[in-house]
C-alpha cells in the first residue's frame, strides 16, 4: 500500500522526494485513493503567461496549441507550461471523494473549482473539445486529482461556470489589493485591461477612497474608452509595459512627479520589473502577480538604481479570497456585465 501524503508526494515520478509543484513528472492516472477527491474535468482556464507563450510559439493556430497542449500534459501529467513553469486552474464534476478526504462537502455530482494550480494538479485529457483565444479557456474531456490540501470553491447555482472560473483564476490579486492599498493612496495598475487588472482597479478604488487616485497602464488607445465607462481609474496611460522609462514619464507626468504608493502588475509578459520600480515612490510597495515576474530582475534592477521599495510576490491564495472576488463583482453591475461577455 501507497504511502499517501496531504500534499500529494505520493504522486510524484520524477525526481522523487519533492513536492508535485517542483517536480517534472507526477502520476495522472485517475484512481482516487483514500485522501484525494478525483474530478471529471470539462474546462481548464490556463495562466494568461502560460497561454500567451502558448499561443505565441503556435502563431494562434488553435490546432497546433491542441497538440502543445496535450504534449505538455502527457509528458508530465500536468499542465505546467515548461517555459514559464505556471499552469491555470479548472472547473468539473466531482466524480468520487476519498475516504480520508478533508473537504466534507464535496459528493459525487457536486460542481466545483480548484483554486489550486494546474502546475501540480495531476491531469489527463482524453480530449481537447476547443480553445477560446480571446479568454484563455480550453474546453476538455478529461480527469483531475485534487490533493487533501487543495482548496476549492464549490460553483454557485446562480452564476455561470465560465464566469467563475475567470474570476476564480485571479482572485488571490484582489483579495490583496483589499489588504495593501490604504486610504488616500495612488495605485498604478500595469496591465489595467485585463481580468485581474479590473478586479485590482475596483478594489483599489474602494480602499483608496475620494482623495486616492487609480491610474492604469494599457497597451492600446482601443482599450481606453471602455475601462474609461466603469468610472473606478481616475487616469489611464497607453504605453508598452516594456517601454519603463516612458512609462515613468507618463506617469510622473499624471500624478506631478510623485509617483504610485502602491504598484500592481499583473500583465503576461516579460520584462516589466524595471517598469515597475521606476513607477513606484521611495518607501512604496510594488505587488507582482504576475507569473511572467523574474524574481532576479526585480532584485537586481531595483539595487541598480537605488530604490528602497517593498517588492512583494503575488500569492494565488489568500484567505477567503474566492469570496472576496465574487462579491466585488457582484457590487459592480458594468464589471459584472463586462465579465459576463468577455468571458460566459
Amino acid at each position: 500500500m501507497k504511502k499517501l501524503c496531504k500534499y500529494g508526494t505520493h504522486r510524484v515520478i520524477e525526481p522523487k522526494g519533492i513536492l508535485p509543484q517542483a517536480a517534472f513528472k507526477i502520476d495522472s492516472t485517475p484512481i482516487c485513493y483514500d485522501n484525494e477527491c478525483l474530478i471529471e474535468v470539462n474546462t481548464l482556464n490556463i495562466d494568461s503567461a502560460s497561454f500567451h507563450q502558448i499561443k505565441e510559439a503556435c502563431n494562434q493556430d488553435t490546432e497546433l496549441m491542441k497538440e502543445m497542449i496535450l504534449g505538455i500534459v502527457k509528458k508530465q501529467g500536468k499542465m505546467q507550461n515548461p517555459v514559464t513553469k505556471s499552469g491555470g486552474m479548472l472547473i468539473g464534476m466531482v466524480k468520487e471523494v476519498g475516504k480520508d478526504f478533508s473537504g466534507k462537502d464535496l459528493k459525487p455530482g457536486v460542481k466545483l473549482a480548484t483554486l489550486v494550480s494546474l502546475s501540480l494538479t495531476p491531469l489527463q485529457i482524453e480530449e481537447i473539445i476547443s480553445i477560446n483565444i480571446t479568454n484563455e479557456q480550453v474546453k476538455i474531456k478529461g480527469q483531475a486529482i485534487l490533493f487533501d490540501s487543495g482548496i476549492y470553491a464549490i460553483i454557485p447555482n446562480d452564476l455561470d461556470e465560465k464566469f467563475v472560473l475567470a474570476a476564480l483564476d485571479v482572485a488571490g490579486a484582489p483579495a490583496q489589493v483589499r489588504k495593501l492599498a490604504k486610504k488616500g493612496d495612488t495605485v498604478f495598475i500595469i496591465g489595467a485591461n485585463g481580468k485581474s487588472g479590473l478586479l485590482c482597479a475596483l478594489e483599489a478604488k474602494n480602499q483608496v477612497g475620494p482623495n486616492g487616485k487609480v491610474i492604469g497602464l494599457v497597451r492600446k488607445q482601443s482599450q481606453v474608452e471602455q475601462l474609461e465607462s466603469l468610472h473606478f481609474f481616475d487616469s489611464i496611460i497607453v504605453e508598452s509595459a516594456t517601454s519603463s522609462v516612458e512609462v515613468y514619464e507618463k506617469l510622473s507626468e499624471v500624478t506631478n512627479g510623485q509617483l504610485a504608493d502602491l504598484t500592481i502588475n499583473v500583465v503576461n509578459t516579460e520584462n516589466t520589473e524595471m517598469t515597475s520600480i521606476l513607477c513606484t515612490k521611495e518607501l512604496g510597495t510594488v505587488y507582482f502577480f504576475s507569473m511572467a515576474t523574474s524574481f532576479t530582475k526585480a532584485a537586481l534592477g531595483a539595487e541598480g538604481i537605488g530604490k528602497d521599495i517593498t517588492m512583494i510576490i503575488g500569492n494565488g491564495y489568500t484567505k477567503n479570497h474566492a469570496n472576496i472576488t465574487l462579491d466585488i463583482l457582484k457590487q459592480n453591475k458594468q464589471l459584472f456585465d463586462l465579465f459576463m461577455t468577455r468571458y460566459a
